[in-house]
């Protein structure tokens, strides 16, 4: 039985993704400060969540700039979506969410999930985390 693991260095060492606009997807190309770990990293204690309002970290999901500092089951590359309409910003995916504040029309949102209706992501101008109806928003062209 043959191995599906790379035969060289070269080979495991290309970019990932590939995106519009971005040659490859480094840690340098995340809008969020990256200490990129040199060590084997393990789990020793909780995580950090002193920034959760700016934080983009669920149970199930992260910024792809935060792997390798919050251990989840995955991560997302973020989407650049632009507000068609002023909206609220809201701590929960639902109509009854906390609002959190109003984002401006044409101002950029970073949509990390799209689910029941709702976007999960950071506005791009002060890094708050929260939820936005998806029919206020559109992707960024």
């Amino acid at each position: 039985m043959r191995s599906a693991l790379p035969e060289t260095a070269d080979a495991a060492n290309r970019p990932a993704f590939l995106f519009r606009g971005q040659p490859e997807l480094t840690a340098e190309a995340s809008p969020l400060p990256v200490d990129v770990p040199t060590v084997q990293l393990s789990l020793c204690r909780p995580s950090d969540r002193s920034d959760k309002p700016h934080l983009p970290v669920r149970g199930d999901l992260a910024h792809i700039g935060l792997a390798g500092r919050y251990f989840v089951p995955h991560y997302a590359v973020p989407m650049p979506h632009v507000l068609k309409a002023a909206a609220t910003l809201r701590d929960a995916g639902r109509p009854d969410g906390g609002p959190l504040r109003t984002l401006a029309a044409g101002e950029v949102f970073d949509v990390l999930d799209m689910a029941g209706g709702w976007a999960w992501g950071q506005a791009k101008s002060d890094l708050l985390v929260g939820y936005v109806e998806l029919t206020v928003i559109e992707a960024e062209a």
